[in-house]
C-alpha cells in the first residue's frame, strides 16, 4: 500500500503557520492602535486587593434588601424569554429557506433579524427607560427584543439542518404548509428548541442584572447604589445573591437539556 505524498503546504503545516501569523499581527497592531497599558494594571492592583479585602466581609443585615430585587430580575428574564419566543418561532419558521422557498422573503425577513440584532441591550434599554420610564417594564421590552433576535437565528439556522424528506412527502401528498410545519418541523427540533430556549434565560438573567444601571429595574439598580455609595460590603452579598441564582439556573438548564437528549 502506497502511502500517499503530501504537498509542501501540507508537510510544513503553511495554512496553519500563515493564520497564527495573521493573527499575531492583527493582535500586534489592534493593541498599538488601542494603546493598552498593561503596566497601568499591574501598579494599581493594590487598589483591586483594597477592594477585595471590603468585600470579604459581606454585610449580612442587607440580604433581606436583596431577596425583592433579585426575584424581579429573575421575572424580567423569564417574561422577556418567554415572549420573545412566542414571537420568535414563527417567525424563524418564515426565515428558514427550507420552508419557504421564496429567496425574496426569507432574504427581507432576514435583514429585519439583522437589524434587530445589531442594536446592544443596553441602547434598547436606554430607549425602552426613555419611552415607558424607569422600572422593570424597561427591562422586560429590552429582554424581549433581545431574546427575539437571539432565538429567531438559532431557530431558523436549527430548522434548515432538518431531514427534508417528511416536509416534501406531506407536500408531494398534497397537505398544507401549516401541516408540515406542525408534523414535519416541530418534531425534529422541539429538543433543541427547548435547549436554546434555556441558554437564552441563562443570558438573560445574566443581562438583567446589567440593564438595572440604566434604570432598567432589577437587581442591576441596588448594585449601583451600592457602588456608587462605596458600600462593599452590600455589593458583595448582591454578587453572591447574583452567583447563586445563576448557578443554581444553570444546574436546572443542564438538567432539563440532558433530560431532552
Amino acid at each position: 500500500m502506497r502511502i500517499p505524498k503530501r504537498t509542501i503546504a501540507q508537510r510544513f503545516h503553511v495554512r496553519l503557520v500563515g493564520s497564527l501569523l495573521i493573527l499575531i499581527g492583527l493582535l500586534i497592531v489592534s493593541n498599538k492602535f488601542l494603546r493598552l497599558d498593561f503596566n497601568a494594571l499591574i501598579q494599581n492592583f493594590d487598589q483591586f486587593l483594597a477592594l477585595l479585602k471590603d468585600m470579604m466581609h459581606p454585610d449580612w443585615k442587607s440580604a433581606p434588601f436583596v431577596v425583592q430585587p433579585m426575584m424581579e430580575t429573575i421575572q424580567m428574564a423569564l417574561i422577556g424569554t418567554t415572549v420573545g419566543t412566542l414571537l420568535a418561532i414563527p417567525a424563524a419558521v418564515i426565515a428558514a429557506r427550507n420552508v419557504i422557498t421564496n429567496k425574496w422573503i426569507t432574504g427581507a425577513v432576514r435583514i429585519v433579524f439583522n437589524i434587530v440584532r445589531t442594536l446592544p441591550d443596553l441602547l434598547l434599554a436606554a430607549l425602552f427607560v426613555a419611552i415607558a420610564g424607569i422600572g422593570p417594564y424597561a427591562g422586560v421590552l429590552t429582554l424581549t427584543i433581545f431574546s427575539f433576535g437571539m432565538i429567531t437565528k438559532l431557530f431558523y439556522e436549527c430548522i434548515e439542518t432538518i431531514d427534508n424528506g417528511p416536509l416534501e412527502a406531506i407536500l408531494t401528498t398534497g397537505g398544507k404548509r401549516s401541516a408540515m410545519v406542525v408534523f414535519a418541523v416541530l418534531p425534529q427540533v422541539y429538543s433543541r428548541f427547548v435547549s436554546y430556549i434555556l441558554y437564552t434565560f441563562e443570558i438573560n438573567v445574566r443581562a438583567s442584572t446589567v440593564l438595572g444601571y440604566l434604570g432598567a429595574g432589577g437587581i442591576g439598580q441596588q448594585l449601583q447604589t451600592s457602588l456608587s455609595e462605596f458600600r462593599y460590603d452590600q455589593t458583595a452579598v448582591i454578587i453572591l445573591a447574583i452567583l447563586v441564582v445563576v448557578l443554581a439556573i444553570d444546574g436546572v438548564s443542564n438538567f432539563a437539556r440532558e433530560r431532552l437528549q
